[in-house]
């Protein structure tokens, strides 16, 4: 039944598509991100669906759609730089065979996220793939978050609807997915246009939102916990009320620790004491011999490279018992761990050129974002500009904190919503040049005193 309902989806999605061209895009981005094909028993799993809709829509585009006002970036010159310089690494990669592996995906995420913004030439489009990243995530969001209600969740048992660890199905990454969405939710319930902002469209929103907040809990992730805090202190900008906030924020805080699973406090507090956390301290010692490994190979090792790491973690548990308190002191040795960080992640398989460039397409973006904010936060003309250039902000620095502590260097959601703000930013600077020039052509007044015959 499941595999005929996705099936169902895809065809009509597909059909209207015809009619639509522009909807090929979005139907891949629900492919990219859900992975319905995953989710299939015997129908979709063998057919290469994202590849298929990914040649759907730049077809589409290629045929159908406008090329007027077109313009190229610098951040997708970047992207492309850092696409071809991973492609080098991928052919010199310590580990040839794992390297094409993730090769094989992750050049379709970036080189996607680079063609995205061709397509947004208007205000309509960037609103409905944002409410197709939205919603495709919700699929599995809601999903967590009724489980969570349910059964309480778990670190590695809450199953977001397949049994696979990759992609948004995994815990940390869907715990800072879910948290980062939000000021994203919040703009589409305040400024939408697709579905008006009324009580149904802010009922699901702040449903939404709740279960966003549930993905943490049930994920037992503390990525996620670190995102809330950030989102927290983010929305300081915007509130009118800041200590009335800040009251609330408390009071809530303290009345939701007692519902809160004690699994789920237990493992918070390892947060305060990784020493005698085996996560925490085999995380930090891939680090530190990621630095070692950059020193002999300062252009990175390719994908895979942390294949090759071995690490020892010193661990110490601290138990009380009334005065007495026993320390318990072990060494746990490991090998191959993964990175469990997107900058470690990019140092040790692009090295420091991957590194500077990963880094500088992250940077502009947060800058133009809040360059449009500041610009259009007072305008009359696009009222909803501003809070979307915040929401895009709010996303990328609670994606980016998210992606200190788990591998999103390369994941596919992440890139597509730099995307959207590339396309933003340049339907923006194409609405401004189109006014210069509507003001450069427009006719003289005529002089003080002269009469119409003169003119």
């Amino acid at each position: 039944m499941r595999d005929l309902f996705l099936l169902g989806y895809l065809v009509a999605l597909l059909a209207v598509a015809l009619r639509r061209p522009f909807l090929f895009t979005l139907a891949y981005i629900y492919v990219d991100t859900v992975s319905p094909q995953r989710l299939s028993w015997f129908l979709l799993n063998r057919i290469p669906l994202s590849l298929i809709l990914a040649a759907l829509a730049m077809g589409a585009w290629l045929i159908a759609d406008r090329k007027d006002g077109l313009r190229f970036t610098m951040r997708q010159g970047l992207m492309l730089l850092m696409l071809a310089y991973a492609g080098v690494t991928t052919l010199h990669a310590d580990f040839p065979v794992e390297a094409a592996v993730k090769w094989d995906w992750a050049w379709k995420a970036v080189a996607f996220a680079v063609f995205l913004p061709f397509t947004l030439r208007t205000r309509l489009r960037i609103e409905a793939t944002l409410l197709f990243l939205t919603l495709s995530a919700a699929s599995i969001i809601i999903t967590g978050g009724i489980k969570t209600v349910l059964s309480g969740g778990g670190y590695g048992v809450l199953n977001l609807m397949v049994d696979n660890n990759s992609g948004l199905y995994e815990s940390s990454i869907i715990s800072t997915v879910s948290v980062a969405l939000i000021p994203i939710i919040w703009w589409l319930m305040s400024h939408g246009t697709i579905f008006p902002p009324d009580w149904r469209v802010k009922a699901f929103g702040a449903g939404l939102i709740f279960a966003c907040l549930l993905i943490p809990v049930g994920t037992e992730a503390r990525t996620g916990l670190v995102c809330i805090a950030l989102l927290a202190v983010l929305m300081l900008r915007e509130v009118k009320r800041r200590f009335l906030y800040i009251a609330l924020l408390g009071t809530l805080g303290l009345c939701a620790i007692p519902l809160l699973p004690s699994s789920f406090t237990s493992r918070m507090q390892t947060i305060e004491g990784y020493q005698g956390d085996q996560s925490a301290g085999t995380r930090l010692a891939v680090w530190g011999w990621t630095l070692d490994y950059v020193k002999d190979h300062p252009f990175g090792g390719g994908f895979g490279a942390y294949r090759q790491n071995r690490v020892q973690v010193n661990l110490t548990d601290a138990q009380a018992s009334g005065a007495v308190e026993s320390i318990d002191s072990r060494t746990v040795e490991d090998a191959g761990r993964a990175w469990h960080s997107s900058y470690f992640e990019m140092l040790g398989e692009q090295g420091w050129p991957g590194l500077a460039i990963f880094l500088a397409i992250h940077l502009i973006g947060l800058v133009r974002m809040e360059t449009i904010r500041r610009r259009y936060r007072r305008r009359d003309d696009l009222p909803w500009a501003a809070p979307l250039a915040t929401a895009l902000q709010h996303f990328h620095l609670i994606y980016l904190l998210g992606g200190a502590f788990v591998q999103t260097a390369f994941q596919p959601f992440g890139w597509l919503v730099i995307g959207v703000q590339m396309g933003f930013d340049n339907w923006l600077a194409k609405r401004e040049k189109a006014g210069r020039a509507r003001q450069g052509f427009a006719p003289a007044p005529p002089l003080p005193g002269a009469s119409a015959g003169a003119a």
